[in-house]
């Protein structure tokens, strides 16, 4: 119970800090709510945690509620590197297509 007080008070900070970025607009409106939603949803599965250990008990998982979520966690974040590592890929494409560009006008 203490862990999840102190993880919530950690959430609570991020979501003060949000909103102060937002305020000062060094954020746009889709990242925000993307944020928003993030922390939102962070503090609803650590508050949950006794429901998601029983869940996760009747599917048949041998670990803990918390290894399933993080398990869940990295692979999500497999997934934005993939993504982001696609989206710089072209990037790279585009900028040195305006390159070539630039220097066959030149």
């Amino acid at each position: 119970m203490f862990q999840q007080l102190i993880a919530i008070v950690v959430i609570l900070f991020f979501l003060s800090r949000l909103f102060i970025q937002r305020r000062r607009k060094e954020i746009g409106a889709n990242e925000f709510v993307f944020w928003l939603v993030f922390w939102l949803l962070a503090a609803v599965f650590i508050s949950a945690l006794k429901w998601i250990d029983k869940l996760v008990a009747e599917l048949g998982f041998s670990g803990s509620g918390i290894e399933v979520m993080l398990y869940i966690a990295v692979a999500v974040l497999f997934y934005f590197i993939f993504k982001l590592r696609l989206r710089l890929e072209k990037m790279e494409r585009d900028m040195t297509k305006i390159v070539r560009e630039l220097s066959i006008k030149k």
